[in-house]
């Protein structure tokens, strides 16, 4: 290329770049998370505006929504997302690929920790949650586990991110244990790999597994050769959120419609607690293709919702999740507050109100009429 070129060439740039400038600038006031937006101290908007689109990766209350027919009464678009589980909602967010994720209270911890900004909207936990764990601990066929003491030099399945890492750990405290006590094997899990295969390939001598269907399938395939299962100890497991990016809330048109959201996730909470038969047919055999007993099994180990109005105590129990989680994995702390939007305390529990009503019940019943029987 010639000098002239050269020259030719960087004026073409230089035209471009100064033509892109406009865009650039109506791209920027265009957006409200770019320029600011509605500060999180702001009241929430109680208006959607026409056009809004939420992605959401929240399956089980898809299910009832089309069930129902509630999803026709949400003020904005959904677009759906078969996302569930920590790390496929992690980076989910990294991508941008979805607004709103549902999980245990430990992933929310992980995207601070992987520089994903994120605050809790709507907190789950359950009635008497001794009762009704969330997990057990399944014991490999020649691990000779019998109680919580005889972890002490086991390999036990350890996934940091997620809420199975964090029952480790409680349970090793449990136990008066420490992880320099066991062997921690770096293995995460997903809806493929549950930890149900390692235990029974031996590969670990225990894991943290979902204390309905899948303990008992466990049981089923390993428990004549030896495989057990025990109790990971008196602690609750049960927290569920919701939980979005920050600069989601930020969007004025958005956080309108995370309002909206968050009061129907309660009012399907509300309903799945009056409606356990359906629950069960419609997410675990139809969706999930579980058998009807397993899947009866999914809704009694749940037991029933307890949405609180008051989160202190959850915020609480997250700055002890997150102190553990730290000073286990090497991270820093940080204060558990920040985690939560406290604006929308109050609004799960307006949605549980709204199915209680009597009007809901008859208008719930004729939608289950209307969009059929299972």
């Amino acid at each position: 290329m010639t000098k002239g070129d050269r020259i030719g060439a960087a004026a073409v740039a230089i035209l471009l770049f100064l033509a892109l400038i406009p865009l650039v600038l109506h791209g920027v006031r265009s957006n409200p998370a770019v320029r600011g937006g509605l500060a999180l101290s702001e009241d929430l908007p109680q208006q959607v505006p026409p056009g809004v689109t939420l992605a959401i990766g929240d399956p089980m209350t898809q299910q009832v929504l089309a069930y129902t027919g509630w999803e026709r009464e949400l003020p904005f678009t959904v677009r759906w997302a078969n996302i569930t589980g920590g790390p496929a909602t992690t980076e989910a967010f990294h991508a941008r690929a979805i607004d709103v994720g549902s999980g245990a209270n430990i992933p929310p911890i992980r995207a601070i920790w992987v520089g994903i900004p994120v605050k809790i909207i709507a907190v789950r936990l359950r009635q008497q949650p001794l009762l009704h764990p969330i997990y057990v601990l399944g014991v490999a066929p020649k691990a000779d586990v019998k109680t919580l003491a005889d972890l002490r030099g086991k390999r036990i399945a350890f996934s940091p991110g997620q809420a199975q890492g964090v029952v480790v750990l409680r349970a090793l405290h449990a136990a008066g244990l420490t992880p320099a006590d066991v062997t921690l094997v770096d293995l995460p899990t997903t809806r493929i790999n549950n930890y149900n295969g390692a235990l029974g390939a031996g590969i670990v001598d225990v894991a943290p597994i979902a204390s309905g269907a899948l303990a008992a399938r466990y049981l089923a395939e390993w428990g004549s050769s030896g495989g057990t299962v025990i109790d990971h100890g008196a602690f609750r497991d049960d927290p569920d959120v919701l939980y979005v990016r920050t600069e989601t809330l930020q969007n004025p048109a958005k956080a309108a419609a995370l309002q909206a959201y968050v009061r129907m996730w309660a009012r399907v909470a509300a309903w799945r607690d009056a409606h356990p038969d359906e629950w069960a047919r419609l997410y675990y055999v139809k969706f999930l293709g579980l058998s009807p007993d397993a899947a009866w099994a999914e809704v009694e180990r749940a037991g029933h919702a307890d949405i609180p109005h008051d989160w202190s105590w959850m915020v609480g129990y997250q700055q002890e999740t997150i102190d553990l989680l730290a000073k286990e994995t090497g991270r820093h702390s940080f204060d558990a507050e920040h985690l939560f939007d406290r604006r929308f305390e109050s609004v799960a529990t307006d949605g549980v109100a709204d199915y209680t009503a009597p009007a809901m019940q008859g208008k719930s019943r004729l939608n289950h009429q209307e969009n059929g029987a299972l």
